[in-house]
C-alpha cells in the first residue's frame, strides 16, 4: 500500500473517532441541572466501582411505591483519595443522598453528599462540586 494513500487513511479514521472520544466524557451541565436539586432517603440497593464514574442506587418510597434512583459519583480513584472505601456503602445501607437530578431523568442525579446511617456526611466527589 502506497504510504500517501496509508496516511490519509489514517487521518480519516482519526476524524472519524473524533466525536466518539469527546462524548466518553460528558460536562456536569450537559447531564444534570443545578437549578433542580435533589435530596431523598432510602436503602442502597447496588453499588458499582467502575471508570469514569461510580455510581450507586437507591429505593425511595414515593407516593406508595418504590422507585429506583441512579446516582452518579465522583472516579473510584478520587474517592478513595477522600477515604472511600469499596464497602463504604453496601447494599441495605439506609442513606440521605442530596445533589442534582438529570435534565432528562427525574430518578437520574449526581449526588454532591450521602449521609449514612450512622449520622457521618460524605463528600460524593462528584463533577458538580461542593456547592449549591
Amino acid at each position: 500500500m502506497n504510504i500517501r494513500i496509508w496516511r490519509i487513511c489514517v487521518i480519516a479514521a482519526s476524524f472519524a473517532t473524533a466525536p466518539i472520544a469527546a462524548l466518553a466524557h460528558h460536562a456536569f451541565a450537559a447531564e444534570f441541572d443545578r437549578d433542580q436539586p435533589i435530596e431523598v432517603t432510602g436503602t442502597v440497593t447496588l453499588v458499582e466501582w467502575m471508570n469514569p464514574h461510580a455510581r450507586f442506587y437507591v429505593d425511595v418510597e414515593e407516593n406508595g411505591k418504590v422507585v429506583n434512583y441512579d446516582f452518579e459519583l465522583g472516579s473510584p480513584n478520587g474517592l478513595m483519595r477522600q477515604g472511600w472505601r469499596r464497602d463504604s456503602l453496601q447494599p441495605g445501607d439506609l442513606v440521605t443522598v442530596s445533589g442534582w437530578r438529570a435534565r432528562n431523568d427525574p430518578h437520574v442525579g449526581n449526588a454532591r453528599s450521602v449521609k449514612l446511617a450512622d449520622g457521618r456526611d460524605v463528600f460524593a466527589g462528584s463533577s458538580g462540586g461542593d456547592n449549591n
